[in-house]
């Protein structure tokens, strides 16, 4: 019996795969660095996740599905986290009169203070980011399109199992 030996991955599969993990690394670091600035401000209400939904919620006025497939939110996530939000008075609720099985958030004047906060803190890393020069190779906007069709290729593989 011939022995078996091991597959070896393709250096673009090993890329990938670093990829993944830098990704992965980035989203906690994301929520390491709103958590800070929360503590910094003395803001100990919020979870990071909960703030960067107020910060992805914005000016718009959307259901809870429409606010799940904006960001990086799980199902239940959504639902538990914007309970809290409105009950912390930072978002508002109310039912849709086409369709009363849904329900419409928007954010109140405690959540924009929240929003401003965080965009404040996005505004000052893109600066200090700009400044260092660590936007321009590869330019930032070449990797977002590149993240844009992996996002684009792991939808059609969702899609595809349906």
């Amino acid at each position: 019996m011939p022995a078996l030996r091991a597959v070896s991955r393709s250096s673009r599969t090993e890329a990938y795969l670093e990829s993944l993990q830098i990704l992965e690394r980035l989203h906690r670091l994301l929520l390491d660095l709103v958590k800070d600035e929360f503590e910094r401000i003395g803001r100990s209400d919020l979870t990071p996740v909960q703030a960067l939904l107020i910060y992805n919620l914005g000016a718009a006025e959307v259901t809870a599905g429409e606010l799940r497939s904006r960001g990086m939110y799980q199902g239940s996530n959504v639902s538990y986290n914007l309970k809290k939000l409105v009950e912390l008075g930072y978002v508002h609720h109310e039912r849709c009169e086409m369709d009363r099985r849904s329900v419409r958030v928007r954010l109140t004047e405690r959540g924009w203070q929240v929003r401003d906060c965080v965009a404040n803190l996005f505004a000052r890393h893109a600066e200090g980011l700009e400044l260092s020069g660590v936007l321009d190779d590869p330019p930032i906007e070449a990797v977002n399109l590149q993240w844009r069709r992996v996002e684009r290729f792991w939808v059609e593989q969702i899609r595809y199992i349906y």
